[in-house]
């Protein structure tokens, strides 16, 4: 099953829920009929709501230190897990059930084209935010659903070498940039691995755990177990076999951008990755990432000084 239709189900799942306590609030409550749907709707939101708040608790127990810089007070805390939830409501809700991966390519622009790949249970829908800016400034871009949903990161490059060598023909340029999310960076690394960096201008990760996260552990399929971190051992064996395959070269065409409280990556510094440059940000959570105005600002930043860099050599 693919993420859009789990998602559907999901959502189906939900609304039969709701369904069935709107009826029993009506039946044997006697509730009217309005206030039963809302409490139904109410009841459904706080399910999800709780989920979201134990991802935080869990992230909680396995955290790397925060540094004095990025420490939250009571109100920050309170604008992160709202922000953390309106934007896993809306991915898993809106866009990832109505997601189809696509490309768009703009034949007189010259800036390097752009692979978006998504992380772990998600797909192409989690960019939605991303693509608007990216058509802004004229930049080709594409997507992908990466399958099986459980599937093995290796095994996921012989998609993302497809993305690249259509979004390459279909642009006319020689290299992409990717900006892969949570897992999709590791996709990203795996792929370099596996097909070399020779069309690789830049890869920016959003939020991935480089050295893996306590909370994989709760998560089925291979893909997770690839992404375990423990006390006891830290990174899974597949990550550190991958971090010991890359040289200096490969490293430093790395852009790692992730929060210190982050929800999901724990300790959230697994997401420091040597050799390669680094933003952190405080007061994100870990879908939110993919829709966060200074994240997002960030993302667009570093693709400009990539085009800027790129555009001199050419000239030269």
């Amino acid at each position: 099953m693919s993420v859009r239709w789990m998602t559907r189900t999901l959502l189906l799942v939900q609304a039969a829920a709701a369904l069935g306590i709107g009826w029993s609030l009506q039946r044997w409550g006697g509730f009217p009929t309005g206030w039963a749907a809302a409490a139904a709707i109410g009841a459904v939101v706080a399910v999800r709501l709780l989920i979201n708040m134990n991802n935080f608790l869990l992230a909680a127990w396995f955290a790397s230190p925060t540094p004095a810089a990025f420490r939250l007070g009571p109100a920050a805390r309170l604008r992160l897990l709202a922000e953390e939830f309106c934007a896993s409501m809306l991915t898993t809700s809106w866009r990832m059930p109505r997601a189809v991966a696509g490309m768009r390519v703009y034949p007189d622009s010259v800036k390097v084209p752009v692979l978006l790949v998504h992380g772990y249970g998600c797909n192409s829908g989690y960019w939605a935010r991303l693509l608007p800016l990216l058509d802004a400034e004229r930049i080709s871009h594409a997507t992908v659903d990466l399958e099986p949903i459980g599937g093995d990161i290796d095994a996921y490059a012989g998609q993302v070498q497809g993305a690249v060598e259509q979004l390459c023909a279909a642009s006319g340029q020689r290299q992409v940039a990717i900006v892969g999310h949570s897992m999709g960076g590791l996709v990203a690394r795996a792929w370099m691995r596996a097909c070399g960096t020779a069309r690789v201008a830049r890869v920016i990760t959003l939020g991935t755990p480089h050295h893996g996260t306590a909370l994989a552990g709760f998560g089925p399929g291979a893909n997770a177990k690839q992404m375990r971190w423990s006390r006891a051992h830290g990174a899974s064996a597949w990550l550190q076999r991958l971090g010991a395959d890359e040289d200096p070269a490969t490293r430093a065409l790395l852009t790692s951008l992730y929060s210190h409280h982050d929800n999901i990556v724990a300790p959230q510094l697994s997401s420091v990755l040597p050799g390669a440059r680094h933003v952190a940000f405080g007061g994100v959570g870990h879908v939110a990432l993919g829709s966060n105005r200074r994240v997002l600002a960030e993302v667009m930043r570093d693709l400009s000084a990539l085009n800027v860099a790129v555009a001199r050599l050419r000239v030269q």
